[in-house]
């Protein structure tokens, strides 16, 4: 593989999220619940390109102050509430879309599952579930960053990988969504989308 075709890692998330701003069809949804939403850096650029949408950020409730400083200095407090949880043992708030960047490369195979199965149970007919990630191609040849993301999340969490787009579908179609798109991003990023 040449120097030219590795991917550069992408220089923040605050990229891949606008990229997701901008390619995503969100015209057709009115609520957002992004999981693991930390300072709502998703949430913030999001609603910055699309002003009818609602969002919930979700995180782990020593975030919450520190994400409500953020949206304050926003000014999007009215289009964004912070919801403290804990993804493995709350349900999920209920959306039209649920988002999960970079949320589910940190976990085994079987809290993939939970949260996959979470994120349907959330959604109504229709909705759509986005995760971001260095997602690995099906060959797994060509995202090299992916692959060794992958190997970086085995090293700093035991049993925890990154996947290929047919893992993700294949993991959401066992929990009842049937559609799937994936989006390029940024840099080796993209959006992996499941609709239900």
């Amino acid at each position: 593989m040449s120097e030219q075709t590795v991917p550069k890692p992408v220089k923040s998330y605050r990229e891949q999220n606008l990229a997701l701003a901008e390619k995503f069809d969100f015209s057709r949804y009115k609520t957002v619940t992004d999981v693991g939403g930390s300072l709502a850096l998703l949430s913030r650029l999001v609603a910055a390109r699309h002003p009818h949408l609602y969002f919930q950020s979700l995180d782990l409730p020593p975030v919450g102050p520190h994400a409500k400083k953020a949206l304050d200095a926003a000014g999007l407090a009215g289009r964004i509430q912070i919801v403290s949880g804990d993804f493995f043992t709350d349900s999920l708030p209920k959306a039209d879309v649920v988002t999960m960047g970079n949320i589910l490369h940190d976990w085994n195979l079987e809290k993939k599952m939970h949260l996959i199965r979470s994120a349907y149970e959330a959604l109504p007919e229709g909705g759509a579930f986005i995760v971001i990630e260095n997602l690995i191609d099906d060959a797994r040849r060509e995202n090299a960053f992916g692959l060794l993301m992958s190997l970086n999340m085995l090293i700093e969490f035991g049993d925890a990988f990154d996947y290929t787009e047919a893992d993700f579908h294949g993991w959401c179609s066992e929990v009842g969504f049937t559609r799937f798109e994936t989006i390029p991003l940024a840099g080796p990023s993209s959006a992996a989308v499941a609709y239900k």
